[in-house]
């Protein structure tokens, strides 16, 4: 691997940024990407930053790899955990331990913060990668299910607990 891994910097949001549409092409999820540019720098350079990424950066400055995560809480830990929202490497890069040398740098993150876990979530059509997950220790949880609002529905329930309040 000639990758370096590194914290990443404003300057890396148009990569990080391209590499996100090449993730959602990846997941045939287009229809949903709706993010911009803008937005990902101020989620994670603005004034209150939602997120971290991290990059891997080629010898000649390319970008290749991000990974994008936040923390989170457990109320039965008791503590903070770390979730990992993106990982993302490029076909070129894949099988040569890159996603491994991300996920051991993020995993040593949490340690480091004292995160009671370190979580994500995989798309159940994804074998290859439950399969690099599971090899590396993880345990894909067959009992839990994300659950999610967004669009009108979010906007309708919010409007709900606003006609409460009045």
């Amino acid at each position: 691997m000639t990758a370096t891994i590194r914290a990443a910097t404003p300057a890396d949001v148009g990569a990080i940024f391209s590499l996100m549409l090449e993730l959602a092409e990846f997941e045939k999820l287009m229809h949903m990407f709706v993010a911009t540019e803008a937005g990902v720098h101020d989620a994670l350079f603005g004034a209150r930053p939602a997120s971290e990424a991290m990059v891997a950066e080629e010898e000649d400055g390319r970008i290749v790899a991000y990974a994008l995560y936040f923390h989170n809480f457990s109320t039965f830990l008791g503590r903070r955990g770390l979730y990992l929202e993106d990982l993302y490497v490029q076909p070129t890069q894949r099988g040569t331990g890159l996603g491994t040398q991300m996920l051991r740098r993020l995993a040593a993150l949490a340690v480091e913060r004292q995160c009671g876990r370190f979580e994500w979530t995989v798309l159940d059509w994804n074998q290859p990668a439950i399969d690099f997950y599971e090899k590396m220790g993880a345990t894909v949880l067959p009992d839990w299910r994300v659950v999610r609002i967004t669009g009108d529905a979010l906007e309708e329930l919010a409007g709900a607990a606003a006609l409460k309040a009045e």
